[in-house]
């Protein structure tokens, strides 16, 4: 992706060291770790770079629904990344509780089928009845990066399931965008596993560079590794940053 590829995106360039709101938007950090001062840490390090804070399985299996509280109450949008999946009368109370402790996403995996991804939806709504801000959403876990053999029958047909149940977005993978464009203006697309050109890959099966992601229509990247775990993640935020402008 060029400049003029950015450009188009409305990206602006850096002014006296901001990062452009449209960039910081744009970026989710993920908080893959099992320890909350670390969590919290590695949050206000790097609040200036990332507009939303992803909480894994990790760190809430660590931490428990507080550590979604504390950052929620630290103005964060938090994105559980708890990607639900069970019988839909579960499903439903657990997004209920989630939804009380004010995030912004909620992931549920789109193969429990359409009963459980309405219960998610539903029970999301009605736990952030009265808390104000914006309206939680519900994002479809399509097929995991980490997969290899993922066909484009299963993609569109998962995206599908998550537009018609009431989701507002999906995961996919970042060569999974193109497949995933019809649905563009009706769910937000979130992108995790993006690499930086020439790093590793790790367990991610399916990657796009971070610029080629945005390109390709991405509305959210989730950055971890990246920078969570280099040697200076505030360094590493600010290259991401400058990689994305060109």
């Amino acid at each position: 992706m060029n400049e003029e590829a950015l450009d188009e995106e409305g990206f602006d360039e850096v002014d006296d060291g901001e990062v452009p709101s449209e960039i910081r938007e744009r970026l989710a950090l993920a908080l893959d770790v099992d320890d909350v001062v670390a969590a919290r840490r590695l949050a206000a390090d790097l609040d200036e770079f990332f507009g939303t804070i992803k909480v894994g399985l990790e760190l809430y299996t660590a931490a428990g629904p507080d550590v979604i509280a504390g950052l929620v109450a630290n103005e964060w949008d938090v994105f559980a990344d708890l990607k639900l999946h069970d019988i839909p009368t579960t499903v439903n109370k657990a997004a209920r509780v989630v939804g009380s402790l004010g995030v912004r996403w909620l992931t549920v995996h789109t193969s429990g089928g359409e009963a459980m991804l309405r219960a998610a939806v539903e029970g999301l709504a009605e736990g952030a009845e009265g808390l104000g801000g914006p309206q939680p959403g519900v994002l479809g876990v399509t097929v995991l990066t980490s997969d290899a053999e993922a066909s484009s029958d299963v993609l569109e047909q998962r995206t599908s399931l998550a537009a018609e149940t009431g989701c507002a977005g999906i995961i996919c993978a970042g060569p999974d965008l193109p497949i995933t464009e019809p649905w563009a203006d009706q769910l937000v697309r979130v992108v995790p596993g993006t690499r930086m050109p020439g790093s590793e890959t790790h367990d991610q099966a399916r990657t796009l560079t971070p610029q080629q992601a945005i390109y390709d229509g991405a509305d959210l990247l989730v950055i971890g590794r990246a920078v969570t775990v280099a040697e200076e993640p505030i360094l590493a935020a600010a290259e991401l940053v400058s990689y994305l402008l060109g």
